[in-house]
């Protein structure tokens, strides 16, 4: 996984109308945290963050006073109408280290003809190693018939992975779809009514 640099700086106001000036100057408030230190206050740049963070698991390397500091987003705030970042939360990491992470199902190839996928489950939570983490998981439906299941202990993980999702969970199900059986009902209910006016009259 490539790192994607950020320049910081030191962050010495807080409350709400700090965090409002930060952000005025398209800058993003962001707190470092992890490996017992205490945590570190910084503004980050606000386009380049959110360009970074368009992935899933990003390996960032913060450069802060000169020096670089791997970490990865473990909180993003978003402002619910605007969808731009409000605050970030950054988990410090380390070349060897592993560390828990979500990551997102996507859905290949199509289920028998006349069936349809329900994605049950839309994320796996997993271990990996905080240098190579995955951003997603291929899961195959190709050909399965309508009442297939697959749990997440039958997913294949990228190498390196370990699944921490119970394995028994249901990932995604094959069904018909609900919208045919809800047609032929309709059309039998159609069909009865003019027997029934006629039996009334």
């Amino acid at each position: 996984m490539a790192e994607i640099k950020l320049a910081a700086e030191p962050r010495t106001e807080f409350g709400k109308g700090a965090a409002r000036r930060i952000r005025r100057d398209n800058k993003i408030p962001a707190v470092l945290y992890g490996h017992g230190d205490d945590p570190v206050h910084v503004t980050l740049p606000g386009h380049e963050s959110m360009l970074a963070l368009r992935q899933t698991n990003v390996l960032l390397n913060i450069q802060l006073d000169g020096k670089g500091q791997l970490a990865v987003a473990k909180d993003v705030q978003r402002d619910p109408v605007r969808n731009v970042i409000e605050h970030i939360d950054l988990q410090v990491v380390s070349a060897g280290e592993t560390i828990t992470v979500d990551i997102s199902v996507n859905i290949v190839d199509e289920s028998a003809p006349g069936t349809i996928h329900l994605v049950e489950l839309q994320s796996l939570s997993i271990e990996a190693e905080a240098t190579h983490l995955p951003e997603s998981v291929d899961v195959s439906i190709e050909g399965l018939e309508a009442g297939s299941q697959i749990h997440a202990g039958e997913i294949k993980l990228p190498a390196g992975s370990k699944l921490l999702t119970d394995p028994d969970y249901v990932v995604v199900l094959v069904t018909e779809p609900r919208g045919e059986a809800g047609e032929d009902e309709e059309s039998a209910a159609s069909a009865e009514s003019p027997t029934e006016a006629s039996s009334e009259g």
